[in-house]
């Protein structure tokens, strides 16, 4: 029977490579959002989230992390009264995005790290690959 770890690794990696990249441009787009304005609260822009679900790999018996899309924030926009600005409504306000910068923040870099540990974890399995066949 043929070993599949190398295969099944490469694959639960680059999978758990690719939720942190749906994660971290979530989390990149609330910040571009950060202070954006709107005429009415249904308009305003509110932050996302990306959601995931484990799955089972029958075929190797593990658990894989996987993307089921993105998920909008039922958090309410901010009511700021500005009658100067171009988009205040009648009685001189705006809805503001509700993005906590600092938060948004926080989400870049612990994807950034757990990306960074995917890319750590590949470079150690595969001197440990190379090790072994050097020792055969």
């Amino acid at each position: 029977m043929p070993d599949n770890t190398a295969p099944t690794l490469f694959s639960m990696t680059q999978r758990a490579m690719s939720a942190q990249l749906v994660r971290m441009n979530a989390a990149t787009s609330n910040l571009a959002n950060a202070g954006s304005v709107a005429s009415s609260e249904a308009e305003a822009y509110r932050p996302i989230r990306a959601v995931f679900a484990v799955e089972l790999d029958r075929a190797s018996g593990l658990s894989q992390v996987r993307s089921d899309g993105l998920m909008r924030s039922d958090t309410s926009a901010t009511k700021r009264y500005d009658p100067g600005h171009p988009l205040a409504d009648e009685t001189g306000h705006v809805w503001e995005a509700p993005v906590d910068e600092s938060a948004e923040m926080v989400e870049i870099m612990e994807s950034a790290r757990q990306y960074q540990n995917m890319v750590q974890a590949l470079q150690t399995a595969k001197q440990l690959m190379l090790e072994t066949l050097r020792s055969n």
